[in-house]
């Protein structure tokens, strides 16, 4: 069995887009005619590039390949160029064509993605969501509202989930970590307060940032939310920035978690090694893929430490993630994002229910990804999946920022 054909799909959620501006969807077929999918997470060029990079790769390191094949596969990805270090947008092309070996694999077994990473080890997954405007909530005026949060909130915990997500605290721009202002942490104490007072002992808080802060203003921020018991404090400054991050760790009392942006096992066990973060959020479409995020939960476990794959993307990755949690030991929470796409992308394969998903046990990674439906919703526009705001920080009138990705209204 070789690595034959490859195909990409770029498909844009409909408003109000969660999960980002478009997915980058990839289909692999053998010289048998089994056909896996993956998914490539958002990368720092567009699509169009992204096309040519993934074909590179494939053909260049996959193509003619057995599927079995991964480690060698990685290594010459991880090595292209005479590098052998972590290239964010080519180990992000690698990652989906890697997941879809995956699929391939388990489909040619007849067996379940999980079973060949050493088999089942959680039965059941704990899921967390971000907290998203209810259908009576103004879009524009629900990332500010504590209120609106504090609804949300109590929504999620009916539905059965014990953990709750929001990112308050203002935005992310080009310009590197700043000093959040007063405003900005009054409104992230004010988010806490509602939300566990919504959600009381039902639901662990996790307080999203998204390496926006300094050194000192992440510990400024992080000690005004410790009385609210957050599981944890993200990425509160720069991803590649390890000593700050150990810092912040090791002054404020709630555990750091970060990953979202980093890529392979090198990255992340510097993390690990220098006291960074007790709960890492590998991304399994950016950082090499299953096998690689297998290592990665390898490392961490040395380090008593927890993983909790990261998703803003795709259902495909999401599947992927679903069959990493369900191998680990050191398992914490899977992020999921729940919308009518996103269920009807795999044709509802594998669901959230009661706040938990059970991995499924269908061969590959249990999903039947519906081409016609992704092809019928194709990305036109010229933005990245994400992207960082350019103007400053607003510290006379408060900030507003919505994510990398602004919601979209029909």
């Amino acid at each position: 069995m070789k690595l034959q054909d490859l195909d990409v799909i770029v498909t844009a959620p409909p408003a109000p887009g969660w999960g980002g501006r478009y997915w980058i969807l990839v289909r692999l077929t053998t010289d048998t005619g089994i056909t896996g999918w993956g998914e490539c997470y958002a990368s720092s060029v567009g699509p169009e590039a992204m096309r040519h990079v993934i074909r590179d790769v494939f053909d260049r390191h996959m193509a003619g390949e057995s599927p079995e094949n991964i480690e060698l596969m990685f290594r010459r990805a991880y090595s292209s160029g005479f590098t052998q270090r972590p290239d964010l947008t080519v180990m992000g092309a690698f990652s989906g064509l890697e997941i879809a070996c995956w699929d391939i694999l388990g489909k040619d077994r007849g067996r379940p993605v999980w079973a060949l990473l050493g088999g089942r080890m959680n039965d059941r997954l704990r899921a967390y969501s971000y907290l998203y405007p209810l259908p009576h909530h103004p879009m524009r005026e629900f990332w500010t509202s504590p209120e609106m949060a504090s609804e949300a909130a109590a929504e999620m915990v009916r539905r059965g989930f014990t953990a709750v997500k929001f990112d308050p605290a203002g935005p992310y721009t080009i310009r590197g970590g700043h000093m959040p202002g007063m405003r900005d942490i009054a409104v992230s104490i004010r988010f806490c307060k509602a939300v566990r007072e919504a959600v009381g002992e039902r639901a662990d808080l996790l307080f999203g940032t998204h390496g926006q802060f300094s050194t000192a203003g992440a510990i400024r921020l992080g000690q005004a939310l410790e009385p609210f018991l957050p599981l944890w404090f993200e990425e509160p400054v720069p991803p590649d920035d390890m000593e700050a991050m150990a810092q912040v760790a090791r002054t404020v009392r709630i555990p750091v978690a970060t990953g979202e942006r980093l890529t392979t096992k090198g990255e992340f066990a510097a993390v690990l090694r220098a006291g960074a973060a007790g709960i890492v959020q590998p991304a399994l479409g950016r950082a090499g893929g299953i096998w690689e995020a297998r290592k990665i939960a390898a490392i961490a476990e040395t380090y008593n430490a927890q993983v909790a794959p990261h998703l803003y993307a795709g259902p495909v990755e999401w599947a992927a993630n679903v069959h990493l949690a369900a191998s680990i030991p050191n398992f914490l929470l899977l992020e999921t994002i729940e919308t009518p796409f996103h269920d009807a992308l795999i044709g509802g394969g594998i669901r959230v229910e009661d706040g938990f998903v059970t991995p499924p046990d269908t061969p590959g990674l249990g999903i039947e990804v519906d081409e016609d439906l992704a092809r019928a919703h194709p990305w036109s526009g010229d933005g990245l999946h994400l992207q960082m705001q350019e103007a400053p920080c607003d510290h006379a009138r408060g900030n507003a920022f919505q994510g990398g990705a602004p919601a979209r209204e029909e």
